[in-house]
């Protein structure tokens, strides 16, 4: 069986690649291959542990542009564009180009709280229940169809430093089934809704 080869982008500290790594490590990921590690932030801490690994990495800048990893993705039979913690927008032309193999893990329950601070919007917000999402990367910022979300009940003594701790802890858990998910074909993107098993699904697969 051929691994699913994916590249995985990051801007921080990596923690959902070293998640990912040590899920291919335990052998839940076990068809699936990290052909590159690519940032935005060459300061980026995470990138250690593709160093560890001896996974390549590339920085985006003018010696390395979205138009030389459109080629990598080509040459290299990239099957799935991983965004664990990448915080750059990407540009327009390359998403529709890669339409459908691209998927974001974003720390709230989409649609609510889309970009930044999820954390204290949802306090602020009074919401019930907060948590992390994965869906399929479109031209507007979060907004595309989300296929698997972890959620838990905001308790009354929660700042927004306990609730990140949380969206870390269920992110850890999400995005490794969403990756099983797509290496095993069980999903796919399907306009601005996607498919499950072969079965059109307007409303995301919750993860308690």
């Amino acid at each position: 069986m051929n691994k699913l080869n994916c590249l995985i982008f990051i801007s921080g500290g990596g923690s959902n690649l070293k998640n990912i790594i040590e899920k291919i490590d335990s052998g839940f990921l076990k068809d699936i291959n990290i052909h590159k590690v690519i940032t935005d932030n060459p300061s980026a801490s995470g990138l250690k542990y593709a160093y560890e690994k001896k996974i390549s990495t590339n920085i985006i800048n003018e010696e390395y542009s979205y138009e030389d990893i459109s080629m990598d993705i080509s040459e290299n039979n990239i099957d799935l564009i991983i965004l664990a913690g990448f915080m750059k927008i990407l540009p327009a032309d390359f998403v529709n180009n890669h339409d459908g193999k691209i998927i974001n893990l974003h720390p709230s329950l989409l649609p609510k709280h889309k970009g930044l601070d999820t954390h204290n919007r949802a306090i602020q917000s009074g919401d019930k229940t907060h948590g992390a999402s994965v869906h399929f990367v479109t031209e507007k910022l979060d907004n595309g169809p989300v296929f698997i979300q972890g959620l838990f009940e905001i308790g009354e003594s929660d700042t927004a430093a306990t609730l990140e701790k949380k969206v870390h802890e269920m992110e850890y858990q999400i995005l490794p089934i969403a990756i099983r998910w797509f290496g095993d074909k069980l999903i796919e993107k399907n306009g601005n809704n996607y498919n499950f098993r072969g079965t059109l699904e307007k409303e995301p697969i919750k993860y308690l």
